[in-house]
């Protein structure tokens, strides 16, 4: 694997950019213009191929963590290349198009990219009083509980949002689409906050690459109080 030092120029990632086109280059030499430079001892190309790894084993969402167990990563590059792929996802979430939900099925073109990630992803989607998607938030990433997923982080954003109403969604990545007891009390306590806050949890949508389940539909919503 040759060092960037050793490229031509004009075949330098950020020089390639310029004379060819960003479409012209590589996933590595993508990732090697985002960092730039190696450290000593480690030239960036090797480091690239260490974050491609990265990215084909978890579908393009590397974690800040992974990064950092890079060598030759440290805390500021780790921060640039999930910043960039942030940046991307909530672009793409925000195309201007207008979803009105009125279904289950209806939830799914908006979490698709959700049900075949390695880890687990627990998804907040805020509605308007017609049942059009404001926006989609991601509360947490790794696995679902109480802690992580709290109503304080579910429903901050639905209370600027003004919203009328929220779905749940999270992905099983084993495959598994049966509800477990935590997904069950985790559905209880947010539906029961959002009792209190007037916002109504119109229901919890579990998907994998296999197919989705409804709390709702199987009838395992608690009552609203």
């Amino acid at each position: 694997m040759p060092k960037i030092t050793d490229l031509y120029d004009d075949d330098r990632p950020r020089e390639k950019i310029a004379k060819k086109g960003v479409e012209t280059l590589s996933n590595r030499e993508l990732i090697s213009a985002i960092l730039g430079r190696g450290v000593s001892g480690r030239d960036v190309t090797k480091i690239s191929a260490d974050i491609e790894k990265i990215l084909d084993k978890t579908g393009g969402d590397p974690s800040y963590k992974e990064l950092l167990e890079v060598t030759g990563m440290g805390m500021a590059k780790a921060a640039q290349i999930v910043a960039v792929f942030e940046l991307s996802r909530r672009y793409m979430e925000d195309d201007g198009k207008v979803v009105k939900i009125s279904c289950p099925e209806d939830v799914l073109p908006v979490v698709e990219d959700i049900r075949s990630k390695q880890q687990e992803y627990f998804i907040c989607i805020t509605l308007n009083g017609a049942c059009e998607v404001i926006k989609r938030h991601t509360i947490s990433k790794g696995l679902l509980n109480q802690s992580l997923v709290h109503p304080r982080e579910v429903f901050a954003d639905a209370i600027v949002e003004r919203c009328a109403s929220v779905i749940l969604v999270h992905n099983h990545p084993s495959g598994n689409l049966k509800p477990s007891q935590a997904d069950l009390d985790v559905t209880k306590r947010l539906c029961n906050s959002g009792n209190i806050l007037g916002i109504e949890v119109l229901d919890h949508v579990i998907v994998t690459t296999k197919g989705w389940v409804s709390l709702k539909k199987e009838g395992l919503m608690p009552e609203s109080v």
